[in-house]
């Protein structure tokens, strides 16, 4: 852990300020004015597109009763999911105040502020730049009620490939991890992207699929934690070939 990422967590904000700086718009002034611009006009461009796909979406939904497990007494889960599915997922679970984490960059920026406009909170980091800050940030999130979500494969790859966030995460809160899929009928595939991001086309039928929740012990050493990794790999491969089998 970097020294200021210690200074970071020995120095905790109040419980209201965390939460209030996870939902709103970061400050665009270190930027250059043209990348002010750009960041506004992406973060726009996306919500709108996102939006108005979403509302023409045919959803098909299997396992609810585990989305109800995992909230149930007081429990605010840790969402689960693949990269390439990230169009559908931000607008099926929009307006629910989740935590995403979003990198420290350009692009980070105008992918926090569209997710936002769709109800989300933004943690700063990414598992290559600030990922123990945002961790520690997700872990006060959490324990001040917002529910959180990874990308699981994020943010470069390789595609399919659980990482261990939200294990650790899990670990660290006590809150169970919840494993998704969305798989839409018909979609263009991003061929050049490292995850194939699937954007769907309009008016399409999609289905989610939701796993049983994964809770993680408290004292879980390096042997559990892998092992609870390897258990959310198995669930989240599973959830892809049910969508496979769209009805």
């Amino acid at each position: 852990m970097s020294a200021s990422a210690k200074q970071d967590f020995k120095i905790a904000r109040p419980a209201e300020e965390t939460v209030a700086r996870a939902y709103r718009f970061a400050d665009l002034s270190s930027y250059p004015a043209k990348q002010r611009f750009l960041i506004r006009a992406a973060d726009l461009a996306f919500f709108l597109l996102i939006k108005l796909i979403g509302r023409t979406i045919r959803w098909q939904i299997a396992g609810w009763e585990n989305w109800e497990a995992a909230t149930r007494n007081g429990q605010v889960p840790i969402y689960t999911f693949w990269h390439n599915r990230v169009f559908l997922a931000t607008y099926f679970w929009r307006n629910r105040r989740i935590v995403v984490m979003t990198s420290q960059s350009f692009d980070g920026e105008y992918i926090a502020r569209f997710i936002q406009r769709f109800g989300y909170g933004a943690a700063r980091g990414s598992s290559t730049r600030g990922a123990v800050g945002a961790i520690i940030e997700m872990t006060r999130l959490m324990r001040a009620g917002c529910p959180t979500a990874f990308t699981i494969d994020g943010p470069k790859g390789p595609r399919y490939v659980a990482k261990m966030g939200a294990v650790l995460l899990a670990k660290k809160t006590g809150q169970p991890i919840l494993p998704f899929t969305i798989t839409p009928s018909r979609f263009w595939e991003s061929k050049k992207s490292w995850d194939r991001l699937q954007v769907p086309l309009p008016f399409t039928r999609a289905r989610v699929d939701i796993a049983a929740p994964i809770t993680v012990p408290h004292d879980a050493d390096e042997t559990v934690l892998d092992s609870k990794r390897d258990e959310l790999q198995a669930a989240l491969a599973e959830l892809n070939r049910r969508g496979a089998r769209l009805d």
